[in-house]
Parts: structure tokens; C-alpha cells; sequence
């Protein structure tokens, strides 16, 4: 029991930290309209790594499509 109160202070701090660099990353934004502007960054970057794996295989398979003429795109 002890090691998942560990736990839960670290991740508590952790993201303490975390909303400390964010405010001062804020600066003139207010919170409200953060949120708006920082939560769609996120998600996109979330994205980004989960989709990394195969990155190359779809960038590769958009130059294909490339070349296929017009009709057919």
C-alpha cells in the first residue's frame, strides 16, 4: 500500500510541475482560452507519436498517390 501512495505523491507532483511550465509557457493568455489553444496541440502531438511507427510507410504511400493521375485520386 504504501508504494501506490508513493506513487500517487510523485505523479502528484509530476503534475504540479507540469501545469507550473504550462502557466508560465501561458503568458499573456488567459486561462479559459488556454485550454481552447493548448488541448488540440496536445492531442495532435499524441497523435504524432502514437502514429510514428508507421510514418514512413504512409508518407511513402501519399508520394504514390502522387503519381496516380487525377481522375483517380
Amino acid at each position: 500500500m504504501r508504494g501506490s501512495i508513493v506513487n500517487t505523491e510523485s505523479h502528484s507532483q509530476t503534475a504540479a510541475f507540469i501545469w507550473s511550465v504550462a502557466d508560465l509557457l501561458r503568458g499573456d493568455f488567459k486561462q479559459s482560452p488556454y485550454g481552447r489553444i493548448i488541448l488540440p496541440f496536445t492531442l495532435l502531438r499524441r497523435l504524432e507519436c502514437v502514429l510514428e511507427p508507421t510514418k514512413a510507410a504512409v508518407l511513402s504511400a501519399a508520394l504514390d498517390h502522387l503519381a496516380y493521375p487525377e481522375a483517380v485520386r
